[in-house]
């Protein structure tokens, strides 16, 4: 791919972010009355709803999602996702998401999905000399053994403030996680992450929430949280099988 398109690709959509993400989890009945009170305030952006997929990376003892556990100042994950099913020669992108001090700075590139994962999952080539690609290869070159290790999807509809407001809301359901067949080219399946009648409400803000937002939760006793869907999943399916096969590790 030459210099030209990808500059002219990267200007086609937003690949550097820096926000608060506050997480939320909502039963059924709260989702919908969200979902009430938004009306008038927040409109489903033009995807409407989508599939997102995504394979994350991590070393062989799985060293940044047990960093990320333990709730340290500063952690990163990266992911390559997709909003649908993809084929080799589809556009995927390479995700790497870092946290300090709760601020949240997101660097991605978009990559046909075969280039993506021959760098990443086979040890192939940088494939772009840009920016963004040298700090993943510094993150790939720092953790040595990082390897496609889950692959995480759901169902998510995202919000935006009809007065042109800095505020992003998601929901996200039917969260599905396996330890296999890490391909963005299969389908969805695996095991639920969480209860099929929940919903992970993330509230994404460079500055403040508005008034109204934070007079619902107040007003519906719902408490952030920090749950993390890649931690989830590999609480419940990865650090049971360690512990019961003697493989924790400290």
């Amino acid at each position: 791919m030459m210099m030209a398109e990808t500059e002219e690709m990267e200007m086609t959509y937003q690949n550097i972010f820096r926000r608060y993400e506050i997480k939320y989890i909502l039963t059924a009945s709260q989702r919908l009355d969200l979902e009430s009170e938004m009306k008038g305030k927040m409109g489903i952006d033009k995807y409407g709803r989508t599939t997102i997929r995504n394979i994350y990376f991590d070393t062989d003892d799985n060293r940044l999602i047990r960093t990320s556990l333990d709730k340290p100042e500063y952690k990163e994950k990266l992911r390559v996702r997709s909003y649908s099913r993809v084929s080799e020669d589809d556009d995927v992108f390479v995700e790497l998401k870092k946290k300090y001090e709760s601020v949240v700075y997101k660097r991605r590139i978009a990559l046909p999905e075969f280039e993506a994962m021959d760098w990443l999952a086979a040890g192939g080539d940088r494939p772009l000399d840009t920016q963004i690609c040298k700090e993943i290869d510094y993150v790939r070159t720092f953790y040595r053994d990082l390897a496609p290790k889950v692959f995480l999807s759901y169902e998510r509809e995202a919000y935006y403030p009809v007065d042109g407001s800095d505020i992003r809301i998601t929901m996200d359901s039917n969260i599905l996680g396996r330890s296999h067949d890490l391909s963005l080219r299969s389908g969805v399946y695996g095991k639920n992450v969480i209860g099929r009648d929940l919903t992970v409400l993330e509230v994404k803000v460079t500055d403040a929430m508005p008034l109204w937002l934070i007079r619902f939760l107040n007003g519906n006793g719902i408490h952030k949280t920090s749950f993390s869907k890649y931690g989830m999943y590999y609480m419940e399916q990865v650090m049971d099988k360690e512990i019961t096969g003697g493989l924790l590790y400290a």
